[in-house]
């Protein structure tokens, strides 16, 4: 499983992104696709996860409400719609995927930045 994420750039607060993450190699042992960020001198924290098969949505507390995680399983890519950008929001997003049989968030992809001017 490779992941290829992309969308990220330079925004001014209250703009927003679509962020995408194309899959390639996918199996069927794929459960569910996540999106986690790094914000500077910040560990990796998780932002949403969306099941593979029937589309059910998880999101971290801080990001209910601005963030949508979304999937178009005929292009095996997931999207993460984020709105009304925050310069908190500033950080290196990557997608994951967990796999059935491999430990949880097994694959990354390299991850895109994203960055929030005031």
């Amino acid at each position: 499983v490779q992941l290829q994420a992309s969308g990220g750039g330079l925004v001014q607060a209250g703009d927003s992104l679509r962020l995408s993450c194309a899959i390639s190699g996918r199996t069927a042992s794929t459960y569910a696709m996540g999106w986690f960020r790094q914000g500077p001198g910040k560990a990796r924290e998780f932002v949403a996860s969306i099941t593979w098969s029937d589309g059910a949505t998880y999101y971290a507390d801080p990001t209910k409400g601005r963030f949508t995680i979304s999937r178009d399983m005929s292009k095996d890519t997931v999207y993460l719609q984020i709105s009304n950008l925050e310069p908190k929001d500033t950080g290196v997003y990557q997608c994951a995927a967990d796999e059935i049989g491999a430990d949880r968030w097994a694959y990354w992809g390299q991850g895109t930045q994203v960055t929030v001017s005031s």
